[in-house]
């Protein structure tokens, strides 16, 4: 797991690429501090890398890196899970290795089956890889979208980086995107493919850019399969296909030769995953876990409950506001975009890091999968509303409660204004008052975003898919890996694996989605190893007592930080607790934003 950079321009002199590539590398330091390396052509291609050691700790594993006969270089950000079979398949078809690496496998499966290789690898990677024989580099990223991916194209020039700053700390990319705050505001995040910089996109998952080299021109599109559609209706054969899959990649997302383990939060996801890795690592298994005093989101007997299960080693760590004041102004550095969400991700990473850990799973995408969140129940209602004459909703923000003011979205047909009326942050008109511009422009700029929304789908399975491709893909992905990545630790999604994936969409959704219990197909598919006490009890999430800790932190709430009557009074009703923590959160990072 590292992270990545690189410029392809051949107009340009190389020292001043090399120099740009660098720059980059070093802005990226933190989420590979094991190593760097530089690989350059005489032709204008630099590949920056900075690594973060998981398989193969020697020097083996120093990147860029190449094939044995050079016929090709990558850098490479990520983990190939089924690195060890897919090696074992193209040493019989003949072909030599360097090293131990998944790096190299992915360069030997290029040689060998062309792009199509890139469908073979299970995963979580971003890379470029660099052909030279046909002088076309690649950039390629995961199906799930777990790693990120950014570029810039600009007069014949190709740059590409895992974090969006890197481009910004080089003098690459520095203007902002005009759109991003009107966004952030109503999403709590950037959505992709835009970023808080102009022309900046993240490439999308899935998805692979082929650039011509001598030609400065590119081309975009998938190389991933999707999952065939539901064909599993019998619930016992739908339970043994969770049931094998989930265990089939916990087992070879275990495979590391660092340090590995398991985010313990004490809900059905974390606990489920810590139970099944604990099957194959027994007393090598570590756990993390935070806790805090305030005994409405301490979750801290709920873990226990797990642990008293399993052997291993069991960290534990309090976390009280005064850590929260202190750490503050480190978590926002450590964003690289503006984000209402990533808190408890800094936290539980850097106790991770400092247990001794380089990588640990997570229990992140089972909500989404399973219909874990309180959209899946409000979704057929949120549709039903839309159809409803527009004007019945412009008195929305002035007649109905704070909570609910946002399905005055409802009065757009699109279907990203199913997810505002659910999950927005702020309405459009509180948007406009805010900013200081006008509301046609706020809902122009939301509903002019590039996201390939899925017409077809109802209920549910919408839900599924919107809390899927916009909140787990821009929030709770794009907020792990940069909190984690800030600390040099990887995080593995198992609920995120292709062939979990593939099971789970072969699933009838009525047998997938539960009419009266949240996550019950997954309960029980492991009710043999999953305690009661986990999962027969109101759901919490990951949270922390962010109302009380935000009010109290004494920079949120200096109104002289904020511009304009409507943020002052915003941030006054939320010191008088009559404003939820995430508005002001949001308010607060757009604010430091415009310094």
């Amino acid at each position: 797991m590292c992270r990545i950079a690189g410029i392809i321009n051949k107009n340009v002199d190389n020292g001043i690429n090399r120099q740009l590539v660098k720059t980059m590398c070093n802005a990226l330091q933190h989420g590979g501090p094991d190593d760097e390396g530089i690989f350059e052509t005489e032709t204008g291609l630099v590949f920056g890398h900075r690594r973060l050691s998981i398989i193969d700790l020697s020097n083996n594993g120093h990147q860029p890196m190449a094939d044995v006969s050079k016929k090709a270089y990558i850098t490479f950000n990520g983990e190939i899970y089924n690195y060890q079979p897919l090696k074992a398949e193209l040493v019989a078809l003949g072909a030599v290795f360097n090293s131990n690496t998944d790096t190299e496998v992915i360069i030997q499966a290029y040689l060998r089956w062309g792009v199509a290789g890139f469908a073979q690898l299970r995963g979580i990677f971003a890379f470029a890889l660099y052909d030279v024989q046909n002088n076309v580099t690649y950039l390629v990223r995961d199906s799930m979208g777990v790693k990120p991916l950014y570029y810039h194209i600009n007069n014949g020039t190709l740059s590409f980086t895992s974090e969006v700053r890197a481009l910004n700390a080089a003098g690459i990319a520095t203007e902002d995107n005009p759109s991003w705050r009107i966004r952030f505001l109503a999403f709590g995040h950037v959505p992709e493919p835009d970023t808080t910089l102009k022309n900046v996109f993240s490439l999308p998952k899935g998805n692979m850019l082929r650039w011509d080299n001598a030609r400065q021109s590119y081309t975009i599109k998938s190389y991933y399969n999707k999952p065939a559609a539901a064909a599993i209706k019998d619930i016992n054969q739908a339970r043994n296909a969770i049931s094998g899959s989930l265990r089939a990649a916990v087992k070879r997302q275990l495979i590391a030769d660092a340090p590995i383990g398991v985010f313990l939060s004490g809900g059905v996801d974390s606990s489920l995953l810590t139970l099944l890795a604990a099957e194959q690592l027994q007393d090598k298994l570590k756990t993390i876990s935070i806790f805090f005093n305030e005994k409405a989101y301490d979750e801290h007997a709920f873990q226990e409950v797990v642990t008293n299960k399993i052997g291993g080693e069991k960290f534990s760590h309090l976390i009280k506001q005064q850590d929260f004041d202190n750490c503050m102004p480190d978590i926002v550095a450590a964003m690289d975009m503006p984000t209402t969400d990533g808190i408890n991700s800094w936290f539980i990473s850097k106790y991770a890091r400092m247990d001794g850990l380089k990588a640990v799973l997570s229990g992140l995408g089972a909500d989404e999968l399973f219909g874990g969140y309180p959209s899946f129940k409000r979704i057929s209602t949120i549709q039903t509303l839309q159809k409803l004459p527009a004007f019945l909703f412009n008195g929305a923000n002035y007649l109905l409660s704070d909570r609910y003011k946002k399905i005055s979205y409802l009065a757009n047909p699109h279907q990203l204004a199913l997810y505002l009326a659910m999950r927005a942050i702020f309405t459009a008109t509180e948007i406009a008052k805010l900013l200081d511009c006008d509301e046609r422009e706020v809902n122009n700029a939301l509903f002019d975003i590039n996201i390939p929304l899925e017409k077809d789908l109802q209920g549910k399975e919408l839900a599924s898919w919107l809390e899927s491709n916009i909140y787990m893909q821009n929030q709770l992905l794009r907020d792990t890996d940069v909190m984690s990545m800030n600390h040099g630790l990887e995080v593995r999604v198992p609920f995120l694996d292709e062939d979990f994936q593939s099971a789970v969409f072969s699933i009838s959704p009525a047998l997938r989605f539960n009419k009266h219990q949240p996550k019950k197909l997954l309960i029980d598919s492991f009710e043999n190893i999953l305690p009661n006490a986990v999962w027969n009890r109101p759901k919490m999430g990951f949270s922390f007592p962010l109302q009380q800790w935000m009010r109290n932190h004494n920079q949120m709430t200096e109104e002289s930080l904020y511009t304009g009557g409507y943020a002052k009074n915003l941030i006054r009703n939320f010191k008088n607790d009559k404003t939820h923590w995430s508005k002001a959160f949001a308010l607060y990072l757009t604010q430091l934003h415009a310094k």
